[in-house]
């Protein structure tokens, strides 16, 4: 691991910046230069999609490589900011910098907080007495629209779950799930496009609900190793029908369907 001095950091520092000036400069990149801070946004939650795979994988090139992806959007954003006459990358630094030491009084200054539960709790008091930030209308307000649909499901559900607003016994939820399922089949008969979409809503809206209520994984956990299972059994089609000379265009959803149960009885 390489191990810089404050000196060279700030050089490297530096250099990335101008880096990105370049870039979005007359004498730079077409593309750079089209970007918004909107239109990065589906490349940036993709690049930290790809850094949470390579933790996942405990892969250290892989994790290093996409560290530097986000920090790449951290300079991006900040550069179109300093066009804009908004903010630089040393607001952004100095944010940061100040929010760490003020939330952490117990390290920085005389609190006192002996465990991980004490400072939750510091945290959480340190961020209502913040100035600029009023009283939310409602409890389920502050939430971020763009965490992932289960994810935040689960979040408001949780918040609501505290108010006091939550079911007795998971049998409660199942039969809840049964409701919208009945729903949904009665939306299909109908035909009504936009129905059928709500009910579907209103099907895994309950599911996440039985999730958080289990106090298991969460949805977003259970889902993608669902999704996961999916892909393996769905691989073990496409090795068969190959080593059979065949393929998935050739082959008959009956084939398919036997090839997935061989799998799914290995899994």
């Amino acid at each position: 691991m390489k191990n810089k001095t404050s000196g060279n950091l700030h050089s490297k520092i530096v250099k990335l910046l101008e880096i990105m000036r370049k870039l979005r400069s007359d004498e730079g990149c077409p593309w750079d230069r089209e970007q918004s801070h909107s239109t990065l946004k589906p490349y940036l939650v993709e690049e930290c999609a790809e850094l949470l795979d390579a933790i996942d994988e405990a892969d250290r090139n892989s994790i290093v490589e996409e560290l530097g992806d986000v920090l790449l959007h951290i300079v991006f954003h900040s550069q179109i900011g300093v066009e804009n006459g908004t903010f630089s990358f040393e607001d952004v630094v100095d944010v940061v910098s100040e929010k760490l030491i003020r939330r952490h009084p117990h390290v920085f200054a005389d609190s006192s907080a002996d465990s991980s539960e004490d400072v939750l709790l510091l945290w959480q008091e340190i961020k209502k007495k913040e100035k600029g930030r009023s009283e939310p209308e409602s409890c389920l307000d502050g939430i971020p629209r763009h965490f992932p649909a289960l994810h935040r499901a689960e979040e408001i559900q949780k918040r609501a779950a505290k108010k006091g607003f939550d079911w007795t016994t998971p049998d409660q939820i199942v039969e809840k799930i049964e409701e919208e399922v009945s729903e949904l089949r009665e939306s299909i008969a109908e035909g009504d496009k936009k129905k059928i979409e709500d009910e579907i809503g209103d099907v895994i809206f309950s599911a996440v609900n039985l999730a958080r209520f289990m106090g298991g994984k969460s949805a977003e956990e259970i889902l993608a190793a669902t999704t996961e299972k999916f892909k393996k059994r769905f691989k073990h089609i496409e090795k068969s029908l190959r080593e059979k000379g065949s393929s998935l265009e050739a082959s008959t959803l009956g084939e398919m369907d036997k090839l997935w149960n061989e799998a799914k009885n290995r899994d």
